[in-house]
């Protein structure tokens, strides 16, 4: 054997030990819980949901009960809290009559505004509480 083989052998080895001694000093990764990696839901994601039910059930199916009315999502709004409005129809910058809304942090839905004083207040309540659970169904 020459020398210069020799180095190279008592090279490898040291390089080998130095690998082997260095991952025994490392930490493994830390395992996450699966039930951790799901995505929960957001108050963006349920009120997209809840929005896409009502324009559908409300009004793609032109229920006359929300025939005077338009929808207006504002699911990006200013104060942090997804919602919805229902305007008078054709008149987008009135007053809402009804606002729905996503609180933060919870899965609890705000609804409010004077349409939750008539007859039809009984029946948007219902349907708001159904889609908030993930029935997407229309019952009218």
């Amino acid at each position: 054997m020459t020398v210069a083989s020799g180095l190279r052998a008592a090279l490898i080895s040291v390089s080998a030990a130095g690998i082997v001694a260095l991952s025994a000093c490392s930490t493994p990764a830390p395992t996450v819980p699966r039930a951790a990696t799901t995505k929960a839901e957001s108050g963006l994601d349920r009120m997209e949901r809840v929005t896409l039910a009502a324009n559908r059930c409300w009004f793609k199916s032109n229920d006359p009960a929300f025939a005077r009315y338009s929808l207006a999502p504002e699911l990006s709004s200013f104060s942090g809290k997804p919602r919805f409005l229902l305007v008078p129809k054709g008149r987008a910058e009135a007053k809402p009559l009804l606002v729905v809304e996503a609180q933060p942090g919870s899965r609890a839905l705000s609804t409010y505004g004077p349409v939750m004083g008539t007859s039809l207040g009984a029946r948007v309540d219902s349907d708001i509480r159904r889609w908030n659970t993930g029935d997407g169904s229309c019952r009218a």
